[in-house]
């Protein structure tokens, strides 16, 4: 297991948790799958995968409390699991932390396209928590808007001089906009650079992501350019 990618996989349906499991052991990944939140964020504790695969609707604790105590605890990529292409399960799960996610029911080969898409734009392919080395937009030093500054070397982000904890996926989205400040990027162009999206995505991720990143670094400091996309304020 110590070459292989971890999954955590939670879900409570027998026939999708085993069917799935073996799915992506066929694909090199090793995977632990649980029945429910609960043993599932005990197993999370035991083993600190590479990376959780949540369904929404497990019992005990749901999948959307599961990602928020996992990130209460660590970096580590989470992508949810809905039968739902719904709007509230969706927004929920992302605004609870998770970095993307998945509707069921999928195709494997798509699964294991998205979780290798994740784990690429979190820069590792084992290690739980080292998303943090993730690759960014390609500038030296540090950069400063206003009372934001933002380390791109050392990956750090600080307002008012105190330090902000961004998630990978955040800090990635916080240095393409500072990267190009005053520019707009639109959504699709951010699916692209931040989520590795080759194909069309859902830009509910970018954003809900954009509003997780204003509550940190200040809500005035993205702006929203209606009908084009998102600029940061130099």
């Amino acid at each position: 297991m110590a070459d292989q990618t971890h999954v955590l996989f939670v879900e409570d349906d027998d026939v999708i948790r085993e069917a799935t499991q073996l799915a992506l052991e066929r694909d090199g990944f090793a995977v632990t799958a649980m029945p429910d939140g609960l043993s599932g964020l005990e197993a999370f504790r035991a083993d600190r995968p590479d990376i959780a695969l949540l369904d929404v609707m497990v019992p005990g604790l749901d999948g959307v409390s599961l990602c928020r105590r996992i990130r209460d605890e660590s970096t580590v990529p989470v992508i949810m699991l809905s039968a739902r292409a719904d709007s509230i399960d969706v927004v929920l799960g992302l605004e609870a932390g998770a970095d993307d996610y998945v509707t069921k029911p999928f195709d494997g080969a798509v699964l294991v396209a998205r979780i290798r898409a994740v784990l690429r734009r979190f820069g590792h392919a084992g290690g739980a928590d080292r998303g943090e080395e993730s690759a960014g937009a390609d500038a030296g030093g540090v950069l400063t808007f206003g009372e934001l500054e933002v380390d791109t070397e050392g990956m750090e982000v600080r307002k008012g001089g105190q330090p902000v904890a961004l998630t990978p996926t955040e800090m990635r989205l916080l240095l393409e906009f500072s990267s190009a400040p005053g520019t707009v990027l639109s959504r699709d162009k951010l699916l692209e650079r931040v989520w590795d999206y080759g194909w069309g995505g859902d830009t509910r991720v970018v954003d809900v992501h954009v509003q997780r990143l204003r509550t940190k670094i200040g809500q005035d400091r993205i702006e929203t350019v209606r009908g084009f996309g998102y600029k940061l304020k130099a």
